[in-house]
């Protein structure tokens, strides 16, 4: 596989035409290798427009979901940023390229160690992980000027919109197969909040934990 044409495909044929224009996003899926972020057995998958399996019930979202919630997040280089379901780690390190510091926990210890040790190689300092429930939110680092829950919750808990900074973001995928809204939350003030309906779409639910393990880096 020509990895270079295949990613270059990727953005023209998947990311321009479902409205991901913004260039500083569409450069860094050049920069952010995703075929470091996917399983051997799935590599032919790589810039395929579906999910790819990470294992545990987890995957990786597609390519185009990854790109419009990172545009949406409109990230600025200051931002603390928390995410909650790391998978593979991939859409965490889009993350820490526009942001100062993010915070990324996954339910399942093994996918977050693996998350851990990818960035270690990749030489990205500016990701703590860690395993634990973050269904509700990470409040020993909040609060945070964007969250991304890279899955679906059925409802949005109000925790999670109270550890946001105002003016800050929040994207997450609410509902129940196979009608999810994608959703954008930005905190106006103390106690206001303007959602934002971007797409419809159906990804998978993010699992409940046992109580959270400490961040490492």
């Amino acid at each position: 596989m020509n990895l270079e044409q295949a990613r270059y495909n990727m953005v023209e044929q998947q990311l321009r035409p479902w409205d991901v224009l913004d260039q500083g996003v569409l450069d860094l899926l050049y920069v952010v290798k995703r075929e470091d972020f996917v399983p051997q057995p799935y590599r032919q998958l790589t810039f395929s427009d579906s999910e790819i399996p990470l294992g545990h019930g987890a995957c990786m979202l597609p390519p185009k979901i990854e790109a419009r919630a990172l545009q949406a997040l409109k990230l600025r280089k200051s931002d603390r940023v928390l995410e909650i379901g790391t998978g593979s780690g991939y859409m965490a390190a889009l993350l820490a390229a526009h942001a100062a510091q993010v915070w990324t926990v996954d339910i399942v210890p093994e996918l977050a160690e693996a998350a851990a040790q990818r960035f270690k190689q990749l030489d990205i300092s500016n990701i703590g992980t860690a395993a634990g429930d973050a269904s509700n939110g990470w409040p020993a680092q909040a609060p945070y000027d964007a969250i991304m829950v890279s899955g679906a919750l059925p409802m949005l808990p109000q925790v999670l919109l109270d550890q946001l900074k105002v003016g800050g973001r929040l994207l997450c995928f609410i509902g129940d197969a196979p009608l999810m809204e994608t959703r954008l939350i930005t905190r106006q003030s103390l106690y206001d909040f303007h959602t934002e309906v971007l797409f419809e779409t159906q990804v998978p639910t993010l699992f409940c934990a046992p109580p959270p393990s400490r961040f490492t880096f």
